[in-house]
């Protein structure tokens, strides 16, 4: 191994950039579907080793660069999908989207990496930093431009319900924190032992305890944080609330789901797919459809709206996603939304999505983007309105929920309403965009980290995979994948007893543990330092 360091860190050129992106192409395979988290060990290990041989600050750029290019590219490769809907018009820009917004997302790990390397440092400390840099690169890509926090490192433990148990306390990207630095430590028992961060000029036996010491203790947390976590899932059964519920995904294809002669098709698949929903005497029933169910115009009180309500019991709503239309003419403003619809046709609230998907909802640079002849990839051309915020809704029957479209409820701490709690999460959402495989995965395993965070169950309606019903600990009670047309039926989970400690304090929460980190490091001297004493 310690030959194997040596090689890496002697590579430069084009030998460290493709060895960095290759260690990004592992690292994304930890990633779902595949969740092989052991190679994450490989990829940042490997990479610590590479920086090893890096001599100046645009080197330390281009090698964080590079691994982040691999990981994106493996770890997106689904984004080629969405423009194959209608190929004719947008086949050209899969190069864009598949390399360019990784070349892109890349920039973030490139600025962790070279954050490492200002720092300085060797061993323990610089891998402490490492951890330090990677959560702030994560949260910062969460964040700006509208954020987008896709495939997040601790997603790698989404194989293991009982390790993400953790994220109820310091949340996802506290999870990315802890994991970075497990997965890079081991590369400290192949260094230099005189550079050790831990001892000063101490003969090499002694130094290379204290590495397999230092090792052994991290591994020894990652245990106990597993360990705990399968406790909490022993002594925490799923609870139930008096409340029925219908899941519908109806897996209609996307290129066929707009087609002006499959509307009504498509809209009576989810009539069949609703009728003879059971509700318990004295409780009430839910239906829920996905995200732009209602392709048909949806007016309250309309023939749509009083075809829904004759499928309802009296003691039951429909919760779908339909366009939502304010104003008229020119001031016409349409809205991606969720409506609540009662047997008598009324309806009784709405949600408008808030946190809209740039390219497919609206078009960021408009002007620019006009004059290159682009439009929105999905239906219509104008831009989608903007919802306010995040809001519980309050139906008659119904515990409060927090109505989450699409990719909101990737957002971590920014899916509940911190004055106005809710008791579940619904999450709907047309993933048929994401293809057949990696992406729809992916956003499903990034949705249910919420439900651990928030310690709210969540039930999730998809056009095509995954539709399920999760419990506030993660567990899926239920579930539909890929092209599976039918419907779940079960009893909605009861939210888990008392707040999640991150529910409490949101990201403030990973934060903490990232500052009480950095004092570690702090802390620790610089082989520098240590060779002067």
């Amino acid at each position: 191994m310690r030959s194997l360091a040596a090689a890496l860190a002697g590579f430069g050129g084009w030998r460290r950039f493709l060895s960095a992106f290759l260690l990004g192409v592992l690292a994304a395979a930890a990633m779902p579907p595949f969740q092989l988290w052991p190679l994450l060990f490989i990829s940042f290990t490997g990479m610590i080793w590479l920086l090893d041989g890096v001599a100046t600050r645009r080197a330390a750029f281009g090698l964080g660069w590079a691994f982040g290019f691999g990981f994106f590219v493996a770890g997106l490769h689904w984004l080629a999908y969405p423009l194959l809907v209608d190929s004719a018009q947008f086949a050209w820009l899969i190069p864009v989207a598949v390399l360019g917004l990784p070349a892109g997302l890349a920039i973030f790990p490139g600025l962790a990496i070279l954050a490492v390397y200002l720092v300085g440092g060797s061993g323990v400390r610089r891998v402490l930093f490492l951890g330090l840099a990677w959560m702030a690169a994560e949260a910062l890509r969460g964040t700006i431009f509208t954020g987008f926090p896709w495939n997040l490192i601790g997603i790698g433990w989404s194989g293991s319900t009982a390790m993400l148990q953790v994220t109820s306390v310091i949340g996802i990207y506290g999870l990315s924190l802890l994991t970075v630095i497990a997965a890079a430590m081991p590369s400290i028992l192949w260094s230099n032992p005189n550079s050790s961060d831990l001892i000063r000029l101490e003969p090499d036996y002694l130094a290379n305890r204290r590495h397999r010491f230092v090792v052994g203790v991290t591994i020894a947390v990652m245990l106990i944080v597993w360990g705990l976590g399968a406790f909490r899932l022993s002594e925490s059964p799923t609870e139930w609330r008096d409340v029925s519920l219908r899941v519908v995904q109806p897996a209609i294809a996307q290129r066929d789901k707009w087609r002006a002669d499959r509307r009504v098709a498509n809209f009576e698949m989810h009539i069949e797919l609703s009728a003879g929903a059971n509700v318990a005497p004295g409780t009430t029933g839910a239906i829920i459809w996905p995200e732009t169910a209602a392709t048909l115009p949806l007016v309250e009180g309309g023939p749509v709206a009083a075809r829904i309500g004759a499928t309802l019991d009296s003691n039951s709503v429909l919760l779908t996603g339909a366009f939502r239309r304010e104003g008229d003419g020119q001031n016409l403003d349409v809205r991606n939304s969720l409506q609540v619809v009662d047997s008598t046709a009324r309806f009784l609230t709405y949600y408008d999505k808030h946190h809209l998907v740039p390219f497919g909802e609206y078009m960021p640079f408009r002007s620019l983007m006009n004059s290159m002849g682009l439009r929105r990839i999905t239906e219509g051309s104008a831009d989608i309105g903007a919802g306010s915020d995040t809001r519980t809704l309050h139906v008659e029957g119904l515990p409060p929920f927090s109505p989450l479209i699409c990719y909101e409820a990737i957002f971590s701490g920014r899916v509940v309403d911190r004055d106005d709690r809710s008791e579940w999460l619904l999450n709907i959402t047309n993933d048929a965009w994401f293809g057949p495989f990696a992406g729809p995965a992916q956003h499903f395993e990034l949705a249910r980290i919420r439900t651990i965070e928030e310690g709210l169950p969540m039930v999730r309606a998809a056009n095509t995979g995954k539709s399920a019903i999760i419990d506030p600990h993660g567990r899926v009670i239920q579930v539909l994948g890929m092209n599976q047309a039918g419907f779940l039926d079960s009893i909605l989970p009861a939210p888990a007893q008392g707040q999640t400690i991150f529910s409490r304090f949101g990201n403030w929460s990973p934060f903490t543990l990232w500052v009480l980190i950095a004092v570690l490091g702090l802390r620790l001297r610089s082989p520098r330092r240590a060779r002067n004493l």
